[in-house]
């Protein structure tokens, strides 16, 4: 539950937003907004779907690729680009409504998963993984705003609902199926199957969305930002430099790593809002924490299915299934962070979040002990979920109670903004410290279990420490 978990336009989306007749009967699935709701919820089942199964079959896709010393850019040059997408969504559909982004985003995403689903090499497969992720960013901007647009206020909450059981059902049977797949198929049609079924929503809800947005009034037309735009790809590039010189690890790669740095971190401190890099008290902290959140847990998820498979000698599917027990749960804390009186200990939630989320890091490491039983990451993983969803979603509640309504949606796009700023720097991060531990080495990527166990050890001690200074930090976020 990463990224794609929530959005929103990188500026007032309610230039974006002129929602139906609120006196309109019926609910999300009445006649009105049946198509639609479906639809839109179809493409978040298989966005979640992918998410979830590309976890599965990336152990199997980076030894036959002979690409194990790229393994985390498969899963950071995702988010690398979602950076881009994510502020050019916003103002594309700020400017021209929703569906020029949703559909090209589609079709974008489909795209990146033929390339990756036909690479011959595994800088190739990194390439269509990008693709993905600039369709990815440019989607779930998009929805939100259909959402808006499409929408009633009434019956919004009960869609963005549905956009969050959206993906339990991924969660549970996407290891499954993705494990099969790879097993018996190859893994490469784990990539290959979805274009098919991206057919089947784009049907159902074209003609409800092309009336909505003849129900909306002209004159949309809002400037596109170019200063952010360009800030945004400055972003983008200087991560992707700098998790090229980190796959390096030699003198050379000083120059890339330099050159990254001269351009990520002047974009972020000003697509971030003032303060939030030096973690000043109140909504800069609060924004800063999403990162550290989302980069600490996905950053350790992300290398449990190849620890599972070459350390313990799991199959694709079992070590896959190893992350269902965190999306699963994830839900449970999101709705326990919802209940009556838990506006009142916000802060501690969010603490108590991080703290659960650096015990499940740390306890999932226990499966490279010889002889500790492999269920104990499934065990460990959904005291994870539960951490993330508590502090992922008290997080967002506490930067809307923080926020003035003019701000409501730069703040959000700023959310995630840096989401995808930390799953990029903290994936990268573990990436380097993977490779220059002897993971990605020839022999290494031969097969069984020549990966050292320090590689994937050092990755959950430093991600174990980056949650906890989380929770440190969750004091800062009271003004």
């Amino acid at each position: 539950m990463s990224t794609t978990s929530s959005a929103a336009t990188s500026a007032d989306p309610s230039r974006a937003i002129a929602p139906p007749e609120e006196g309109e009967e019926g609910g999300v699935l009445s006649g009105p907004y049946r198509a639609l709701t479906l639809g839109i919820v179809s493409v978040v089942l298989l966005l979640a779907f992918e998410a979830t199964a590309v976890n599965t079959a990336m152990p199997v896709a980076a030894r036959q690729l002979d690409g194990l010393g790229l393994y985390a850019f498969a899963f950071s040059g995702y988010f690398t680009s979602t950076l881009f997408a994510l502020v050019v969504s916003g103002q594309w559909c700020d400017r021209r409504g929703p569906m020029a982004p949703l559909f090209s985003g589609i079709a974008v995403f489909g795209a990146g998963l033929v390339v990756a689903g036909t690479a011959v090499n595994m800088w190739l497969f990194v390439a269509g993984r990008a693709i993905q992720g600039l369709g990815g960013g440019l989607v779930i901007v998009a929805l939100y705003v259909v959402v808006g647009r499409a929408f009633p206020e009434r019956l919004r909450p009960k869609v963005f609902a549905a956009f969050s059981a959206a993906w339990v059902l991924p969660s549970i049977v996407g290891p499954v199926v993705s494990g099969a797949v790879t097993q018996h198929l190859g893994w490469r049609w784990v990539f290959l199957a979805v274009p098919a079924l991206i057919v089947l929503p784009l049907a159902v809800m074209g003609p409800a969305l092309r009336r909505a947005e003849k129900r909306q009034p002209s004159g949309l037309g809002a400037e596109i930002d170019r200063r952010r735009t360009g800030l945004a790809a400055m972003a983008a590039l200087g991560a992707g430099l700098l998790q090229y010189a980190g796959q390096r690890l030699d003198p050379w790669a000083l120059v890339p790593a330099a050159a990254g740095a001269g351009l990520l971190f002047p974009a972020v401190v000003r697509l971030l809002p003032a303060g939030a890099l030096r973690a000043a008290r109140g909504l800069p902290t609060v924004i800063l924490l999403r990162g550290v959140a989302a980069g600490a847990f996905f950053a350790a998820e992300a290398f449990i299915p190849l620890m599972m498979v070459t350390q313990r000698g799991l199959s694709p599917t079992m070590a896959g299934l190893t992350l269902t027990s965190g999306g699963l749960s994830w839900a449970l804390g999101s709705w326990l962070q919802g209940r009556p009186g838990a506006d009142r200990h916000r802060e501690a939630l969010i603490r108590l979040g991080f703290v659960l989320t650096a015990v499940a890091i740390a306890g999932a490491a226990l499966v490279l002990v010889p002889g500790a039983p492999v269920w104990v990451a499934a065990v460990f993983w959904a005291v994870g979920g539960i951490g993330m969803g508590l502090a992922v979603a008290s997080i967002s509640v506490l930067m809307m109670k923080l926020s003035a309504p003019e701000d409501a949606g730069a703040n959000s796009a700023s959310l995630q903004m840096s989401d995808a700023l930390g799953n990029v720097l903290l994936i990268g991060l573990a990436g380097v410290l993977f490779s220059a531990l002897g993971g990605g080495s020839a022999a290494a990527a031969a097969g069984g279990g020549a990966v050292p166990a320090a590689a994937f050890a050092v990755i959950f001690l430093v991600m174990t420490g980056v949650a906890l200074a989380g929770a440190v930090l969750a004091v800062r976020t009271k003004p």
